[in-house]
């Protein structure tokens, strides 16, 4: 059974990403927020399936008019959560998701305002530096997350400096082949994979290894992205094989684990990384649950990265307490 639920709570968005197809607003002008009955039901579902950790994610998460209480039935169920915000509405909806996150990323791919709010589409470079203060104060322990393309290598060093300036992780995300046709440049690895070395910086090193070595083999795949990783729609569908290849939807209805236990799902994952379309794939959001347990040589190659997030976060943790 999975161990990750990437639940999209809508596909809604209020910045115009470049790198990014939830910025193509007219494609999901009629798409509906998860209904929260629906959520809060599944959440229930999920812990007794094993799933220990929940990415609360979108389109803009922060859109759904309960991400806050949504939150905090994540944590009252014992699991984990994350959510990833361009930060234009966290000053507003800060106090409600206080104490109820474990992992709060805010998105900051410049530290120049002009090329960051460019790539963005939208005017939220001050909302960011506003709500890493803002979060600070609440006691929360945010990172920033930085999309590497070719185009903003450049931008590592001042990105860091801001993230070491405010006592924060700096996690580095390489943009892949999907939303845009071009993935990371061999230099643009060479930048990123060296400045992965620097303290309080987070990167798995096997992303890079897995585009040098061409990507997932269907002969011999990699991915495991529907034995460990759960993904629902807004609507209240099993997505397979993942989010970004998707061609079969499998309604929930009422009852996640019978949804989970019908025969489709069970072919997915006797096919998971073997379909044509996963030749070559390289989308960070499966292959870092895929890498998740020592199974193979990127597996093991990603510990050491791993080891080095959770001793960072608890370095910033202990001097804040300080």
């Amino acid at each position: 059974m999975p161990l990750l639920c990437n639940y999209y709570l809508t596909y809604r968005c209020n910045a115009y990403c470049d790198f990014c197809h939830f910025g193509d607003h007219a494609a999901f002008r009629d798409s509906r927020h998860a209904r929260t009955e629906d959520v809060m039901r599944n959440l229930s579902a999920m812990r007794p399936l094993g799933v220990r950790f929940v990415d609360l994610t979108g389109g803009e998460p922060l859109l759904h008019p309960d991400i806050g209480e949504i939150a905090a039935e994540v944590r009252r169920l014992g699991m984990r959560s994350s959510i990833t915000t361009n930060a234009l509405l966290y000053p507003k909806r800060a106090e409600e998701l206080a104490g109820k996150v474990d992992l709060l990323h805010f998105s900051l791919d410049s530290a120049d305002a002009e090329q960051h709010n460019a790539m963005r589409g939208v005017d939220c470079f001050g909302h960011v530096l506003e709500s890493i203060e803002i979060a600070k104060q609440l006691g929360e322990k945010p990172d920033l997350l930085f999309t590497v393309t070719n185009e903003n290598t450049d931008q590592l060093s001042g990105v860091y400096d801001l993230a070491r300036e405010h006592g924060l992780m700096l996690l580095l995300n390489p943009i892949f082949q999907y939303f845009r046709a071009e993935g990371l440049s061999d230099e643009a690895m060479r930048r990123t994979e060296e400045f992965a070395r620097k303290p309080m910086v987070y990167l798995n090193p096997s992303f890079l290894t897995l585009r040098r070595n061409g990507g997932n083999r269907v002969a011999d795949p990699l991915c495991r992205a529907v034995s460990r990783v759960l993904v629902i729609s807004p609507q209240n569908e099993i997505l397979l094989p993942c989010y970004h290849l998707h061609y079969e939807k499998i309604p929930v209805g009422n009852d996640l684990a019978a949804a989970l236990r019908s025969d489709r799902v069970r072919w997915h994952q006797q096919h998971e990384g073997r379909h044509a379309f996963c030749e070559g794939c390289t989308i960070n959001c499966y292959f870092e649950p895929s890498f998740a347990f020592p199974t193979n040589r990127l597996s093991l190659a990603s510990i050491p990265s791993k080891i080095k997030y959770g001793y960072s976060k608890y370095v910033i943790q202990s001097l804040r307490k300080r």
